[in-house]
C-alpha cells in the first residue's frame, strides 16, 4: 500500500525562492498516494508557474480568496475542511509572521485558521532572518499551536550565505508527512467498533430503524487500521464500503448485535460503541404482513440491549467509549451519559448536524474534564479521537 494513499494534502507555496523545489515536491506526493491541492500566494507565482503545479498534481491550482469559481466548488472553508494536512513549503518569514499574527488576508491564511487538520511549516529563508529573534519567536508561538516545523536545513544559500536557512529536501518533507500522520499510536492494539442503526422488524416488509449513515463509525476503522490497530467492525445496514484490512461483520437488529460484540470481546483493548441502536423494538414481530385495513393500529414496544452498558459491566473491561447524538443539551447529556454507563470517554455531537453528513464537530468528556474538537470532515476528527484515545491508554 502507498504510505499516502488516500491521504489529502494542500501544498501552500509562498515567495521563495526555493518554490521550484515544489514541482518535485508534488510529483512526490502524488507519487506516494496522495491527492494534492495546490494553493499559491501571490508572490509565489513569481517563482513558479500554476500550469506546472496544476499539470503535477492533476488539480486546479488556487490563488485567490475571492474567487467566483472557488466559491462556486469549493470556497475557503471547504477547502480547509478537505485536507487531511496542509504543508507550506517553502514558509518564508513574512509567511510565518502573518500565520503567527493570525492574519488572514488571503486564502492561504485563511484557510490555516479554518482548518481542523494538521498543519506542518517548511522554514526556507536567509541565515540571518532565520536566526532572527522575532523569527525565532514566531517560529515558537506556531509550534505551541501544534503546528509541525520541518527543518530548515543547513548549507549553500541562494544568497551566497552559508547556513542553516535552506528549505529540507523533497524526499525529506515527503517522509516527515508521512511520519505525521502517526501510523503507529494503535499497534499491537485489537479494537471492536459498532456501527450504523439497527433494524427492528414490525412484520416482514416493516421496521423501526433511524438516520444513521455508519460515517463515523467507518472513519474510525479506517483511521485504526491506519494507526496500527486491529480493528473489527459490528456494523448495521449502511451503504458504507468496509475499509480496506478492517475485519465487518454485518447484523440487522440490536438483539443480533449485542450477540456479536459479547461473542468477540476476548482480548478487546478498545471498545468503541458508535452505532446508533434502536431503544425499542416491537413486542412482537409479526409472520405475516400487516394489512391495511384500520385507520390505527397499537404497537407494543420494549426497550432494547444497552450494549455499552453491558461491555461496561464485563469482568476484564476494555477501555469503553461512547457516543451522543443529541437534539438539545449536548454537553448535560453527554455527561450524564458518561456517569450513568461507566464510560472511560464519550464523544458527544449534535445530530440534527451529524446523519448522514461528511463532517462533524464534537466534545470529548471524560469524568474530570471535557474539550470541543472542531468541526472537520469526519476522517480528520475520527483521527484526532484515536489520539486522544490513544494517549489514555495503559502502556502494552
Amino acid at each position: 500500500m502507498l504510505p499516502l494513499a488516500n491521504k489529502r494534502i494542500i501544498l501552500g507555496i509562498t515567495g521563495g525562492i526555493a518554490a521550484y523545489k515544489c514541482a518535485e515536491l508534488t510529483r512526490g506526493f502524488v507519487k506516494a498516494g496522495a491527492d494534492v491541492k495546490i494553493v499559491m500566494t501571490k508572490s509565489a507565482e513569481e517563482f513558479v508557474t500554476p500550469l506546472t503545479l496544476q499539470a503535477l498534481s492533476g488539480n486546479r491550482v488556487h490563488q485567490n480568496l475571492l474567487d467566483i469559481e472557488a466559491e462556486a466548488a469549493m470556497g475557503h472553508i471547504e477547502l480547509a475542511r478537505w485536507a487531511d494536512i496542509i504543508i507550506i513549503a517553502p514558509a518564508t518569514a513574512n509567511f510565518i509572521a502573518r500565520a503567527a499574527q493570525g492574519k488572514a488576508e488571503d486564502l492561504l491564511t485563511t484557510i490555516l485558521l479554518a482548518t481542523p487538520s494538521l498543519i506542518a511549516i517548511a522554514p526556507a529563508m536567509n541565515v540571518e532572518m532565520w536566526t532572527d529573534k522575532q523569527t525565532q519567536t514566531n517560529v515558537e508561538i506556531l509550534r505551541k499551536r501544534d503546528v509541525i516545523v520541518l527543518g530548515p536545513s543547513s548549507g549553500s544559500q541562494a544568497c551566497g550565505d552559508v547556513g542553516l536557512g535552506r528549505m529540507l529536501e523533497p524526499e525529506l518533507i515527503i517522509d516527515s508527512v508521512t511520519q505525521s500522520f502517526q501510523t503507529d499510536i494503535l499497534t499491537g492494539r485489537k479494537i471492536l467498533i459498532t456501527g450504523g442503526p439497527t433494524r427492528e422488524a414490525i412484520d416482514p416488509v416493516r421496521y423501526i430503524s433511524n438516520h444513521s449513515s455508519g460515517k463515523m463509525a467507518y472513519a474510525l476503522a479506517s483511521e485504526a487500521v491506519n494507526a496500527g490497530a486491529e480493528v473489527l467492525l459490528v456494523s448495521g445496514p449502511v451503504m458504507e464500503t468496509v475499509p480496506e484490512r478492517v475485519t465487518c461483520l454485518k447484523v440487522t437488529s440490536a438483539d443480533e448485535m449485542l450477540h456479536l460484540v459479547l461473542s468477540r470481546m476476548q482480548d478487546v483493548d478498545i471498545f468503541i460503541g458508535v452505532a446508533a441502536i434502536a431503544d425499542y423494538r416491537p413486542a412482537k414481530e409479526e409472520k405475516q404482513k400487516i394489512k391495511k385495513h384500520k385507520n390505527q393500529i397499537d404497537l407494543t414496544l420494549i426497550k432494547n440491549p444497552d450494549i455499552i452498558s453491558e461491555v461496561a459491566s464485563l469482568p476484564n473491561r476494555p477501555y469503553i467509549v461512547g457516543f451522543a447524538a443529541e437534539t438539545e443539551n449536548i454537553l448535560e447529556n453527554g455527561i450524564e451519559k458518561l456517569t450513568r454507563k461507566n464510560l472511560d470517554l464519550l464523544f458527544a455531537n449534535d445530530a440534527t448536524e451529524t446523519f448522514g453528513s461528511d463532517v462533524v464537530a464534537s466534545t470529548a468528556i471524560f469524568a474530570d474534564a471535557n474539550f470541543t474538537i472542531k468541526s472537520g470532515k469526519k476522517s480528520a476528527v475520527a483521527r484526532h479521537m484515536l489520539q486522544i484515545i490513544a494517549s489514555k491508554l495503559p502502556a502494552n
